[in-house]
Order: C-alpha cells, then sequence, then structure tokens
C-alpha cells in the first residue's frame, strides 16, 4: 500500500526539519524522506554552524537577526519538555575585520543600524586587546602556497573591525536537526528515512508524490525539495529549471581543525572571526581547538561536483593553505602533521543567496542554495517556507505578488520575493560563502 501525506519534504537536515516543524504546527501532515538514516546527517553534520548577523543586503541582515532569536531560546521554540539532549548555542561574539573588500562594513552597519541589531566598531587597537594573539599586518590578496608572494604582508595594517556580540555557534549541528525532527514528530510529522527519490510524479500538471528507488510511491499534492547538494537532482527530476535565473550546484569544501596556540584558551577567550584580508574564517571549537574555513577568494579554486554521492572527501592541499593563511594572522598557531576537520559539499546558488520559492510546476516548492550561510536561519526559513505553501495553495500569484513576511521578533517585514529563483542576480551579495 503507498503511502500518502498533505506535503512530502525531500531533505531531513536542518532546513528540512525545520520546514517539518513548522508545516506540522499548522496542522499539516508532513512526511520527510531523506537517504541518510538519521535527520541531520547530510551536509548538516558538516556544517561550521556559525550563527552570525553580518550581512551586506538588508533582507539578509534582517532574516539572520531574527533567526539568532530561536537558538538563543531554542528549547523554548522547540516546546521541549526535556526528553533528549538539546544542541547548545555558544554566544561568543563575531569579529569581522573591515577592510577594502568588504567595504570597510559602511553597509553591515547601517543594515544593524536600521535593525537595532548591537555591533561595537572595533578600533585595532581593541582587536589587539581582545586577541592578543592576532598579528594586524595586511597580506591581501589571499594567496596559495605556490604563489612565490605566499605569507609576505603587502606594507599595511589592519584599521579595524565590528564586533557583533549576540554572535556565535551551535556546538552539534546534527544533534540540531535531529532536535527540530523530534520537535515535528510531537507534532505528528512523519519520517520516512534511509530512501532515495528516484523520480517526481506527476499528474494533470500538478505535482502528485515522489517514487523511491525501490519502486514505492508516495502521493501528496504538495512536495519541497530541501535536499541539500542533491537539490539541482532534484529539480532536473521535477523539470522545474527553465523559467529559473537562480540555480545551485554542489560545491566541495575542506575545513581544517587545529589547536589552539599553546598557552591561549581559544575556546573560552576567543571568538568567531571573518577576515577578507586573508579570505578566512574562523570560530572556537570543542577541546581548545580553531575551526578555519575558506571564504572562497579567487585563489581558492572551487571544486564544482556533478555527483554529491561521490566526491573526494581526503584533504587535499587547500587544508595545508587554509591553516597556513590563518597562520599569517596567528603566528604562534602551530600545524599539526596530522590533518583534521570536515570535508563535504556546499548547495550553492548562483549569487550564494538561497531559493526559498514555489516553482514552475504547481505544488513543487524548493528550498535550496542553503548551504554555507543559512544554517543559521533554518527555523525561520521552516516558518518561511510553511507561509509561501499556503500563499500560494490558496490560489496567490507569487512570482508577480510576492509573499510579504513578517519577522515576530524583529519587527519588520520583508519581500520574500528577494529569495525568488526568478530574481536578477544579486550584485551585493559577496558570491561566496559570507552570503
Amino acid at each position: 500500500m503507498n503511502r500518502t501525506a498533505d506535503a512530502i519534504i525531500i531533505g531531513a537536515g536542518v532546513i528540512g526539519a525545520a520546514v517539518a516543524y513548522e508545516m506540522a504546527k499548522s496542522g499539516m501532515r508532513t512526511l520527510t524522506v531523506d537517504r541518510n538514516t538519521l535527520a541531520g546527517h547530510g551536509s548538516t553534520a558538516g556544517s561550521c554552524a556559525c550563527i552570525r548577523m553580518h550581512y551586506s543586503t538588508f533582507d539578509g541582515t534582517a532574516f539572520a537577526w531574527e533567526g539568532y532569536h530561536y537558538w538563543r531560546d531554542w528549547a523554548e521554540y522547540l516546546e521541549a519538555t526535556g526528553d533528549g539532549p538539546l544542541s547548545k548555542f555558544v554566544e561568543t561574539g563575531c569579529l569581522v575585520m573591515k577592510s577594502e573588500e568588504n567595504g570597510y562594513l559602511v553597509k553591515h552597519m547601517k543594515n544593524s543600524t536600521a535593525l537595532e541589531c548591537p555591533y561595537e566598531d572595533w578600533s585595532a587597537e581593541t582587536i589587539t586587546e581582545r586577541l592578543p594573539i592576532f598579528n594586524l599586518e595586511s597580506f591581501a590578496p589571499p594567496r596559495r602556497l605556490d604563489d612565490p608572494a605566499f605569507g609576505q604582508p603587502n606594507g599595511g595594517r589592519m584599521t579595524g573591525g565590528v564586533y557583533w556580540p549576540n554572535a556565535g555557534y551551535v556546538t552539534d549541528p546534527a544533534l540540531s536537526a535531529q532536535n527540530l525532527a523530534a520537535a515535528a514528530q510531537a507534532k505528528g510529522a512523519e519520517f520516512y528515512l534511509g530512501v532515495e527519490v528516484s523520480a517526481i510524479l506527476t499528474a494533470g500538471g500538478k505535482v502528485s508524490g515522489v517514487r523511491l528507488s525501490d519502486g514505492e510511491e508516495i502521493h501528496a499534492p504538495i512536495v519541497i525539495n530541501v535536499a541539500g547538494p542533491a537539490s539541482s537532482k532534484i529539480n532536473a527530476m521535477a523539470d522545474v529549471l527553465d523559467d529559473m535565473t537562480i540555480t545551485t550546484r554542489a560545491l566541495r569544501q575542506e575545513v581544517v581543525h587545529v589547536p589552539a596556540p599553546e598557552g591561549y584558551d581559544f575556546e573560552k577567550d576567543g571568538m568567531m572571526v571573518s577576515d577578507s584580508d586573508t579570505s578566512l574564517y574562523c570560530r572556537p571549537e570543542q577541546g581548545n581547538h580553531i575551526l578555519i574555513g575558506s571564504e572562497d577568494p579567487e585563489c581558492d579554486l572551487r571544486e564544482w561536483i556533478d555527483d554529491d554521492t561521490d566526491y573526494n572527501r581526503d584533504f587535499t592541499e587547500q587544508w595545508t593553505t587554509q591553516a597556513m593563511r590563518y597562520a599569517q594572522r596567528v603566528p604562534s598557531l602551530g600545524i599539526p602533521q596530522q590533518t583534521r576537520g570536515i570535508v563535504d559539499l556546499y548547495d550553492a546558488s548562483t549569487d550564494w543567496i538561497p531559493i526559498y520559492d514555489r516553482s514552475s510546476l504547481p505544488g513543487f516548492y524548493m528550498a535550496c542554495g542553503s548551504s554555507g550561510n543559512q544554517y543559521k536561519n533554518a527555523p525561520i526559513a521552516g516558518k518561511l517556507m510553511a507561509a509561501l505553501v499556503d500563499y500560494c495553495e490558496a490560489g496567490n500569484d507569487h512570482d508577480n505578488s510576492p509573499m510579504q513576511f513578517e519577522l515576530p521578533y524583529v519587527g519588520t517585514t520583508v519581500s520574500s520575493g528577494f529569495y525568488s529563483r526568478k530574481r536578477e542576480i544579486n550584485m551585493e551579495s559577496s558570491f561566496s560563502v559570507v552570503g
């Protein structure tokens, strides 16, 4: 007997689980399918789980500032009863170094001011006081190890940065997805894991469900693609690519884990740092380690992946490049011979801003292109997608009259057309993981 549901959600990562939770809260009978056997064990498990507020666009800033409040009040948001462990949000603050590349953060501060999102304008002296391990020489542009000028300062110095005190990270991103899945199940949602979608079913010009790789069919009038790095495959199955200005691709990423400098407690005294001068970001990691990721400068070659199940999971020279570039900023850093960290995939959109939208196939929706800079927004993205489905299924023309979406904590309304599949490429984006 084939299963049925009001809505099928493809993907049980942190955003897929949030969508299930928000739709279940509204009374919809959802069924989430995922090829992994546990929620959050796809690309979510490899996420750096950074919670930050700084964006170059107003809409991006508003969405991220709204998202922070759900992580701050995680147990309350989940309506948790105390059964089972919850992921933990560690509020370290985030320093973003001012540079020519980020416009000295003028737009970011303007957006935060407009939204009453707290920030502090730090001088170079304040940075040195708060992070005495930092060398404030400038090394731009970022380079690879094989560049003869690698590691050579350019003669300038970093003049300061902006600090967002409410930023931080979540200690166990996979657990956060499992928390959301449990909360969804408590509201009646169903999860069907360890199965893979092989086809999107249609009937009468509308979506009608999915077929699994074993031939089983699941029928529903609504299907939502939240498949992470597999999202482009699912969209191709649904034959919805023709009217999309913005598309998604899987991008291989390496994240470095190294011990903090000897004698310095980075886990306690450190913070998230985004540094476009070296084109790296970092955050504390448990065990007094430092997690280091690339901000995708031109020198770091992008490796786009056609098959999200078959790619190189070993570290390459990129690991050493990131570690060595970070050592320019932190000269006392010890770089171990044994490589540690994460190799995983991003689901990156054309302009690195996600797609939260309907599609050209009635009943088929997308929450795609969210990897790298949208983990923080999972709860509010879940709310937006639930509202969008209601809006479109009620007969509204979202393409020509985009849904206006209220952010409850921030107290402002944004147009969900900002995340349209048909938008023009947003030239205010950083076109990188910074979003």
